[in-house]
């Protein structure tokens, strides 16, 4: 029996070694596509149709070592917890528990501090809503700048917990954006921001797309190599 949409199954490797491989079933596929999550520490495989399923689950056996391998070399996970550390906008971060009133705030002197005082067993809660709303807010002034630029108009903007991919745009002019990008220093999250904004003129990766990104983010390529550089670290905040 195989697994259906949604469920995991176990694998092993030649030492072994136990993985965890969720199945997923996503019409927008074109192929069999394998990828890691490395916050969950499993591994997706994604089929384009359910009658599929079989083969997905035979491609990732067949690569089941190179999972091990990579989950094994992917950053260990940065819960939001008291006296913990995260990368805020670049920058190193620490969390504490201590602090006035119940709102979330963050000091930068002496060190970057975020401060989210209340019941401690709601506390990751409370660092996720802040950092949740400072992605908001960042994303939405680098689209406004980006659409200026391109003489564009965005519908709706929008932040997720997504895993697969930093930002969307829909043909109708919604974008959306991961949260995490306000860990990642401001240069690379003003890329993500005039990347997608850029696709209100093409839907597409062509060479035309690449000079409306170009237009906004001269750098973009040196931010793009970061994104895929550290990409991972980031999906570990919050883990």
């Amino acid at each position: 029996m195989f697994p259906e949409n949604g469920q995991k199954m176990a694998l092993k490797t030649e030492a072994g070694e136990e993985i965890i491989v969720r199945i997923e079933v996503n019409p927008r596929a074109r192929r069999l596509i394998l990828r890691l999550d490395e916050r969950a520490r499993e591994a997706v495989a994604v089929a384009p149709h359910p009658r599929q399923i079989p083969a997905a689950v035979a491609f990732a056996a067949e690569r089941v070592d190179w999972i091990s391998s990579r989950l094994a070399a992917a950053p260990a996970a940065m819960p939001f917890e008291p006296g913990g550390h995260f990368p805020l906008r670049g920058e190193p971060c620490r969390l504490s528990l201590d602090g006035p009133g119940r709102v979330a705030r963050l000091y930068t002197r002496p060190e970057r501090v975020l401060c989210a005082p209340g019941a401690p067993e709601t506390f990751a809660s409370r660092v996720a809503r802040y950092l949740k709303k400072a992605a908001m807010s960042d994303i939405s002034d680098a689209v406004e700048r980006h659409a200026a630029t391109l003489g564009v108009s965005v519908a709706r903007i929008t932040v997720k917990d997504t895993r697969s991919r930093w930002g969307s745009c829909t043909r109708d002019g919604r974008l959306s954006f991961s949260w995490r990008l306000v860990c990642a220093p401001p240069e690379v999250l003003d890329y993500v921001a005039a990347h997608e904004t850029a696709h209100r003129l093409e839907m597409n990766h062509s060479p035309a797309f690449w000079a409306h990104v170009a237009q906004c983010r001269p750098d973009w390529k040196r931010q793009r190599a970061w994104l895929r550089r550290h990409g991972p670290e980031l999906h570990a905040v919050g883990g």
